[in-house]
């Protein structure tokens, strides 16, 4: 009987999850419906009001003249939404009902702090008071965890911490956490097989960042290696072209060129501006090799995706990537970084040197995929292992019921 009666109460707790963002991909992935005796509800607060209002200000007028970047990390609700716990992600609660957030780089983030990671600001104590409003709700007794989502992610956030005095960063040390996303095992390895003309070997790069995740890269790769060395290689690229130049500062004019690469239709090129999460997932099913090759990411998730169809993976050397993949289980092109994982792209040169190392990067491991296909299976057999090892969802699940005290 008493167990019956546990379980109907665990039945009754209420998670909540701020409204516009109950369909985010992240939130999808790493906080909605993982717990089957939850009940997850959407909830409203003033930041998000003042972001609905900013946002339609802005439409109005034509440019962004209200910010709106802090108004997605910060929430208070004066606890009106009736719920046992908020789980946030990147954000910072203000109020009293108990809340857990997860995080891809840092908490506050917050426009102070944000860039900090890049080389911006460090070593500066930047307690402004948005930011001391928001270390004392990460320390306050509401507060019940941090989820960092790679280790590299909580190595960041400790050396932020480290320049603010004890009596912030310690309460706050004391409640961080590395939570691996969950991720189920889609399909089994596909067996080797000889490319050849007809029948390709497929690579497939899933991002709607296209520059930030290696695209350039990978369209003069695929070219060089398809079109003069006559390579027997197809790139598929499901993604928007969506701008985002904070790290490979691409403009329309680049947008423009990969277009015009697209709009050739070249016979290496297999390219998808978007589908549905089903499809995409079905086309790394059929695929032999993942890729991410980014100049700058906070996790990938796509990494995973692909482990789990029993794809190996190339990508870069940055941020959380060394805790996903490695030269066992997939394929990694060294970048040059900083001492938080950080790929260096703040000035031109830099720039310059970094495209140039992926790329080349590319071209070695694809000649050498090709020359030995077997590669394939092996490190796909040892990537979907490494799924089920590090990504188990029961296991996450569990973790999550020990964060919420149930």
């Amino acid at each position: 009987m008493n167990s019956m009666a546990n379980q109907i109460e665990l039945k009754r707790k209420r998670i909540g999850v701020l409204e516009y963002r109950t369909g985010f991909y992240t939130y999808l992935r790493t906080i909605m419906n993982k717990l089957p005796e939850a009940e997850y509800v959407p909830v409203r607060d003033l930041f998000s009001l003042r972001r609905r209002l900013a946002l339609k200000v802005n439409r109005m007028i034509g440019k962004p003249l209200i910010p709106t970047f802090d108004l997605n990390n910060q929430f208070e609700d004066f606890d009106i939404n009736k719920v046992d716990l908020l789980h946030l992600m990147n954000g910072v609660s203000y109020g009293k009902t108990p809340w857990v957030v997860s995080f891809e780089t840092i908490v506050p983030r917050l426009t102070e702090l944000v860039t900090r990671h890049q080389g911006a600001n460090r070593g500066e104590a930047l307690l402004t008071p948005s930011v001391r409003r928001a270390l004392e709700a990460l320390g306050g007794n509401a507060c019940r965890q941090l989820i960092a989502w790679s280790e590299n992610s909580a190595k960041i956030q400790k050396d932020l911490l480290r320049e603010f005095p004890a009596e912030f960063s310690q309460p706050i040390l004391n409640k961080l956490m590395v939570l691996h996303p969950p991720q189920e095992v889609l399909s089994k390895v596909k067996p080797m097989r000889a490319p050849t003309a007809e029948e390709p070997l497929r690579f497939v790069l899933v991002g709607a960042a296209f520059f930030r995740k290696g695209g350039r890269e990978l369209f003069e790769a695929f070219r060089k290696l398809h079109e003069e060395e006559g390579l027997p290689v197809r790139l598929v690229v499901i993604s928007s072209l969506r701008l985002e130049p904070y790290a490979a500062h691409e403009s329309e004019f680049d947008v423009d060129w990969a277009k015009d690469v697209i709009d050739s239709k070249p016979k290496w090129l297999e390219y998808y501006a978007s589908l549905p999460n089903e499809q995409v997932l079905s086309l790394m099913k059929q695929a032999d090799v993942g890729l991410l090759p980014s100049w700058a990411d906070t996790y990938g998730l796509s990494v995973i995706e692909a482990q789990a169809c029993g794809c190996p993976v190339i990508t870069t050397d940055i941020r959380a990537f060394p805790e996903m993949n490695n030269n066992r289980v997939g394929w990694m092109i060294k970048v040059p970084k900083n001492e938080l994982g950080e790929a260096l792209y703040t000035n031109e040169t830099d720039r310059q040197l970094l495209s140039e190392t992926i790329r080349k990067g590319l071209e070695e491991i694809v000649r050498e995929i090709v020359g030995n296909p077997q590669l394939i299976v092996d490190k796909g057999t040892l990537a979907l292992e490494k799924i089920k090892d590090q990504h188990d969802p029961r296991r996450y699940a569990d973790a999550l019921r020990s964060v919420y005290g149930w």
